[in-house]
């Protein structure tokens, strides 16, 4: 009995998976022939989508613009990690140079700068009571300050008689030292083991002579970059400050007898002087060498005087 309801569930499965298997055959069927009809309908859809794609062309526009606006914030950022030494001259006029000399002092430490140099000359001029002053100031001011500052001085002067402003990119030159520097020391640490390993005097000094080339190389390229790095962080103005200069009418009938005048009195001052120098110079040589010999010479000719005459033979013979 045992066996008979076994084999009748042996037979319920067998013909439950068959029915599966007939079910599965059709789906597979299903599937391949529904593959066609995607491609079909992908193709009926396209130009659907390339209207759609058309449509949404504003929003690319706007995808290019960030990237124009990323890609100019990138090279800002990267300006600004340059190394440029920049320097400016300015000749300026005011009316009183010690005065904008200290606003000068006072613009340079307000911006986080120093005065190197100050000089101060005083020149003759055609009015004796106002002498011709002029101040050369060499100033010292960080480069992210360099515009600022430049506005502050313009604005102490009356006027503006030259400016120059000059910029020099080290940029390239600051990273090949930079990578020579790196590979100077690889090599500095190869010695330095090559050292270590070295059995013999001979070696060893051999080795520690190039070492010391490398290390004297290390030297000059550190010193190379800190010049560059101090000169790219501070900027350079050079100021000249001058007293106005008065603008005289050169033209004109009585312009021109006062300037053949004062010619003429300069050429007469000129005469004189050179009378006066040239007595000057011959008094010591009147001194010191003619009355000398004028009194030598005067003596002589006294003795000459002062001798008796001797009477020739011929004479007495006659008087006899």
């Amino acid at each position: 009995m045992r066996f008979t309801t076994l084999l009748l569930l042996t037979l319920a499965l067998l013909s439950l998976s068959g029915c599966g298997n007939m079910r599965s055959g059709p789906d597979n069927e299903s599937a391949t022939t529904s593959q066609p009809q995607a491609k079909s309908y992908e193709r009926a859809q396209a130009p659907q989508a390339r209207s759609e794609i058309a449509s949404n062309q504003p929003v690319a526009t706007q995808q290019n613009i960030s990237l124009d606006q990323a890609d100019a914030a990138n090279a800002a950022s990267q300006a600004l990690e340059r190394k440029i030494i920049r320097n400016a001259n300015l000749t300026i006029e005011v009316a009183s140079p010690t005065d904008s000399q200290r606003k000068i002092f006072s613009v340079a430490e307000s911006h986080g700068g120093f005065v190197v140099t100050s000089e101060m000359t005083q020149q003759a001029s055609d009015d004796k009571s106002k002498p011709e002053m002029s101040v050369n100031l060499v100033v010292r001011v960080p480069a992210l300050q360099f515009d600022k500052a430049m506005e502050e001085i313009r604005a102490v002067a009356s006027r503006v008689i030259q400016e120059k402003r000059t910029g020099k990119d080290v940029t390239e030159e600051f990273i090949d030292l930079e990578a020579r520097m790196k590979n100077q020391k690889a090599l500095e640490v190869q010695f330095l083991e090559i050292m270590k390993r070295a059995g013999k005097v001979e070696d060893a000094l051999e080795v520690q002579t190039q070492l010391a080339d490398v290390r004297t190389e290390i030297e000059k390229l550190e010193g190379r970059k800190r010049f560059l790095q101090n000169q790219a962080s501070l900027s350079t103005i050079t100021v000249t400050l001058q007293t106005p200069t008065q603008i005289v009418n050169a033209t004109g009938f009585w312009y021109s007898v006062r300037s053949a005048s004062a010619e003429g009195v300069d050429v007469a001052l000129a005469i004189i002087l050179f009378l006066i120098r040239a007595v000057i110079a011959l008094l010591p040589i009147l001194v010191l060498i003619v009355l000398p010999a004028a009194l030598i010479a005067r003596v002589v000719v006294k003795r000459a005087r002062s001798r008796p005459r001797k009477q020739d033979p011929e004479e007495v013979k006659v008087t006899a």
